[in-house]
C-alpha cells in the first residue's frame, strides 16, 4: 500500500522564509562586524525588512481568492497580506527609532534586531494560521522574542522587572490558550478552523459546555496580547520599563497580530458561538476603553499614559470585532495602519527626549518643545490629534469606520460610550500639547536627534495627515481585505 505525502506549496510562505533567513543572517553577520561599526547591522535589518515588504506586496493581485498549503493549516489571503504589511511597516519604523537609542544606551545591536525579526516572523505566521496549533506556534514565536526584547536593558532594574512580569503572566495565559485548544479538539475532533466550523454547524455543538469554556480560554490568550480588560494590568509596567523603541513596537504589532488571529478564529472557526460571546464582548469593550482613558488621566509618565491609551484603543478596535460585519473588519484594518503611524510617532518623540542620565518620558520633559524644536512639536500635535480621533487625521477616519460598523450592527449605546471616552482622551493628550506650547523649556540642552529618528518621525507624521486628508487608497485596500475575508464568514 503506497502512501501519498502531500507536497506543500512553499511559494506561499516565501515572505516567512525570507524573514527567517534575514534574522539568522543578522546573527551571523554581527559576529564579524567590528564594535565601532555595529550600526551597519541596523541598516541591513531595515533593508531586509523593506525587501520582505515588497515581496509580500507582490502577492496582493494574486490573492483575490485565498490559497492554502500544508494541508490547509496555513492560509494566504488579502487579510493576512494586509496585516503582514502592518507588521513589516512597524518593524521598519522601529528599526529607525532604535538606531540612535541603542547608541545612547550602549547595548549590543545584532541580537536586538534579530529578535525583532523573529518576533515579526511569529506574527506573520499567526495571521496566516488556519489551524489553532499553527496560530499557537506563531504566538509563542512572537511572545518569546518580546519577552527578551522587553528586558533587553539587563542592567536596568525597571526593565528586567517589566520583562519578568510580562513573562510570568504570558506563560500562565499561554497555558490557558493551549488548554482551550485541547478542549476544542475534544469537542470537535479537529484544530483546523474550517473543520471546527463545519462540525459545529453540522452537529449543533454551539451549546456544548466544552466549547463555551474553550472560547473563554482562547479569549484570555488573545486578551493578554491585545491588553483588553481584565488582562491589561501588565501593559503599564511593561510599557514604562521596556526600552522605548520596544514599547513602541509591542504597542502596535503584537496587538495587531492578536486582533487579526482573534478575528480569524472567532469568525472562521467558532462563528456559531456568537450569541454566547456577544453580550460579554459588549461589556469588555465598554470597560476596556473606559478603564484605559480614565486611568490615563492620572498619569504623569508619558509611557504609562500611552500604555493606558493603548488599552483604550483596544476597546475602540473591539467595536469592529463586535460588529461582525464587513465595515467592522475594514475599520479594524484601516485603524491598525493609522494606529501604527500615530502611536509609533508619539513614542518616537519620547525617544528624541532621551539622553544620558535623563529618561525623558515625563510630561515635564516636553516643556517648551515648540520653542526649541517647533517642527517636532507640530508633528507631535498631529500624532496627539490622531490618537484622539480629531480630523483631518488618519485616526479620525479609522475611528469613524469603527463607529459606523457598530452603529450598523445596532450597538448605539456602545458607540455613545466610545464617543464619551474619546472626549475624555482629549484631556490627557492636551496635557502634552500644553507642556510643549504653554510652558517654558527646561534649561538643559536638547539632544541632537539622529537622522533615522527624524526620518521615522517625518514619514509617520506625513502618513498620519495624508491618510486623514486623502484616505481613499488605504481605505480601498482595507475594503478589499474585509471583502475577501468576510466571504467565508457570511
Amino acid at each position: 500500500m503506497s502512501v501519498t505525502v502531500p507536497v506543500p506549496n512553499l511559494s506561499l510562505i516565501v515572505p516567512e522564509i525570507l524573514m527567517l533567513i534575514l534574522a539568522c543572517g543578522l546573527l551571523l553577520v554581527d559576529l564579524f562586524i567590528p564594535r565601532d561599526r555595529k550600526r551597519v547591522v541596523g541598516y541591513m535589518a531595515l533593508l531586509g525588512v523593506i525587501v520582505v515588504g515588497v515581496v509580500t506586496a507582490t502577492f496582493w493581485s494574486k490573492m483575490a481568492q485565498p490559497a492554502t498549503t500544508f494541508s490547509g493549516t496555513f492560509v494566504l489571503d488579502r487579510f493576512a497580506l494586509f496585516f503582514k504589511e502592518v507588521f513589516l511597516f512597524t518593524t521598519a519604523i522601529t528599526i529607525l527609532l532604535s538606531l540612535k537609542y541603542l547608541e545612547i544606551e550602549r547595548v549590543s545591536l545584532g541580537e536586538y534586531y534579530a529578535l525583532m525579526l523573529f518576533c515579526t516572523l511569529g506574527m506573520m505566521i499567526m495571521v496566516s494560521g488556519a489551524d489553532l496549533i499553527v496560530i499557537y506556534l506563531g504566538i509563542e514565536t512572537m511572545a518569546l522574542s518580546v519577552y527578551v526584547l522587553a528586558g533587553f536593558m539587563k542592567f536596568d532594574h525597571k526593565c528586567t522587572e517589566a520583562a519578568l512580569k510580562y513573562f510570568l503572566l504570558g506563560v500562565f495565559i499561554s497555558g490557558f490558550f493551549l488548554y482551550g485548544i485541547a478542549l476544542i479538539y475534544a469537542a470537535t475532533g479537529s484544530t483546523q478552523l474550517s473543520q471546527i466550523a463545519s462540525v459545529i454547524r453540522g452537529r449543533e455543538l454551539a451549546k456544548d459546555p466544552l466549547l463555551i469554556v474553550a472560547m473563554f480560554m482562547l479569549a484570555a490568550g488573545f486578551g493578554l496580547e491585545i491588553a483588553m480588560a481584565p488582562f491589561h494590568f501588565w501593559a503599564p509596567d511593561v510599557y514604562e520599563g521596556a526600552p522605548t523603541p520596544v514599547t513602541a513596537f509591542i504597542s502596535v504589532a503584537p496587538k495587531a497580530a492578536a486582533f487579526a488571529a482573534l478575528v480569524r478564529v472567532f469568525y472562521h472557526g467558532i462563528q456559531l458561538l456568537e450569541p454566547h460571546w456577544q453580550i460579554l464582548l459588549w461589556i469588555i469593550c465598554a470597560v476596556t476603553m473606559t478603564i484605559g482613558n480614565v486611568t490615563a488621566l492620572m498619569q504623569q509618565n508619558v509611557k504609562r499614559m500611552l500604555a493606558y491609551s493603548s488599552v483604550a484603543h483596544a476597546g475602540y478596535i473591539l467595536l469592529g470585532v463586535l460588529a461582525a460585519n464587513q465595515v467592522g473588519v475594514q475599520g479594524m484594518a484601516f485603524y491598525f495602519f493609522a494606529y501604527a503611524f500615530m502611536n509609533m510617532g508619539a513614542f518616537g518623540l519620547v525617544i528624541y527626549l532621551r539622553r544620558e542620565n535623563i529618561v525623558g518620558d515625563d510630561i515635564d520633559d516636553f516643556r517648551g518643545l515648540a520653542q526649541t524644536h517647533p517642527l517636532l512639536a507640530v508633528i507631535m500635535v498631529v500624532f496627539l490629534l490622531s490618537l484622539a480621533g480629531i480630523p483631518p487625521t488618519a485616526g479620525f477616519v479609522g475611528k469613524f469606520l469603527l463607529f459606523a460598523a457598530a452603529i450598523k450592527a445596532g450597538f448605539y449605546w456602545l458607540v455613545a460610550i466610545a464617543a464619551l471616552n474619546s472626549v475624555v482622551a482629549l484631556f490627557y493628550y492636551f496635557r502634552i500639547a500644553k507642556a510643549m506650547y504653554m510652558q517654558n523649556p527646561e534649561p538643559l540642552p536638547r539632544p541632537s536627534p539622529g537622522k533615522g529618528l527624524v526620518v521615522a518621525l517625518v514619514v509617520v507624521g506625513v502618513f498620519t495627515l495624508l491618510f486623514g486628508i486623502y484616505p481613499q487608497p488605504l481605505m480601498s485596500l482595507a475594503k478589499d481585505t474585509a471583502h475577501t475575508f468576510m466571504m467565508f464568514f457570511l
